[in-house]
């Protein structure tokens, strides 16, 4: 099997008084899909196109200078080309807590608690910005959300405007499946760590194009019924990966 897709993201935020912000986020995901002798699922591809609208609030709120709380609400669709909408709802929050220790260092504890069609699930994660020196900074590399927890990447500044990253985090999506499908109204389900390399460039002052090249471990494919009960399941070896972010 092989998939690509892409998304297309924006954002406001506004600082409403000196201790809290507001905004919110619209998103767009897509992804298609093809499968050859798919012997796990009885030789039938069990999904093709998958789409992910979402919208969601920020709000930002800082009760004294070292410490600052973020909670971010979200509702997305998940669902395959000729799906049923109604039945392909997601929705819950990410909450997050940091405590500035030093001008270079941010830490704190996030999770994030999502219903994913047939379940809730709960990611944990730490929460870190810290900048070891001038060139090396660790900290979180994706919003953390329905598709798990945030990660850590390790980023190096190695010179004017390059900028390389190292890291990993874990991503899960469940989607809800055709209804004139060979699963109708099923559920699909695709688990996977990301172990990625990002190479970024900045182009003035107000655009920044990142490359990303990735070993897709653990990976796991399943097909459940509309309650969520396993119907066919397999793994796959771990898988290269690339992609451009603009």
């Amino acid at each position: 099997m092989r998939w690509a897709g892409g998304i297309a993201a924006g954002s406001v935020l506004r600082q409403i008084t000196p201790q809290l912000a507001a905004g919110f986020s619209l998103q767009f995901g897509y992804q298609q899909w093809n499968f050859d002798r798919p012997s796990a699922f009885g030789g039938v591809a069990p999904w093709d196109d998958v789409n992910q609208p979402q919208v969601g609030l920020t709000f930002v709120y800082a009760p004294a200078e070292d410490w600052k709380v973020v909670v971010s609400p979200s509702v997305a669709w998940a669902y395959e080309g000729g799906a049923s909408t109604i039945d392909a709802v997601e929705y819950g929050a990410v909450a997050i807590v940091t405590k500035d220790f030093s001008p270079t260092l941010s830490l704190g504890l996030g999770a994030a608690v999502y219903r994913q069609l047939y379940e809730t699930k709960t990611f944990p994660f730490l929460a870190i910005d810290w900048k070891i020196s001038d060139a090396w900074r660790l900290t979180n590399p994706f919003p953390a959300g329905p598709t798990g927890g945030a990660g850590l990447e390790l980023r190096y500044a190695f010179a004017e405007g390059w900028e390389a990253g190292f890291g990993g985090t874990y991503r899960s999506f469940a989607f809800r499946l055709d209804q004139g499908g060979p699963v109708p109204d099923g559920i699909g389900d695709h688990t996977y760590i990301p172990l990625f390399f990002r190479l970024s460039r900045n182009i003035g002052r107000q655009a920044q194009i990142d490359f990303h090249a990735a070993a897709l471990a653990n990976g796991r494919l399943k097909v459940k019924n509309r309650d969520g009960s396993d119907l066919a399941s397999d793994a796959y070896q771990t898988a290269p990966a690339l992609g451009l972010t603009l």
